[in-house]
């Protein structure tokens, strides 16, 4: 038995979701910075405000791409294990030095 779809909502929705998590993303980065920066610069908070700033741009690369890949096509070809794993590594570094930033 087909089962007929719109193959255009899938990706729609794939796309928003990489879009929520890119906000979601430069908000922790954000926080982070003004964590790291409330108490006054030093070299510690330099670092951890330039390490958050580039896990945020590599997320920011892989996310910007697959959108695009996304829109490019009806039927857009699968996500690729590297920048899947990228993607995640950015995410989970990004959550940690936040985190420790807090701490």
């Amino acid at each position: 038995m087909s089962v007929d779809r719109d193959p255009g909502l899938q990706p729609e929705r794939t796309r928003l979701a990489w879009r929520r998590t890119t906000l979601s993303g430069t908000v922790v980065a954000v926080l982070a910075a003004k964590t790291a920066l409330h108490g006054g610069v030093t070299p510690v908070s330099v670092v951890a405000t330039a390490l958050c700033a580039a896990l945020w741009l590599a997320f920011l690369r892989i996310a910007h791409a697959r959108i695009r890949t996304l829109t490019a096509s009806p039927r857009p070809r699968p996500l690729l294990p590297p920048h899947a794993t990228a993607a995640a590594l950015c995410t989970l570094a990004l959550a940690l030095c936040g985190a420790l930033l807090v701490l």
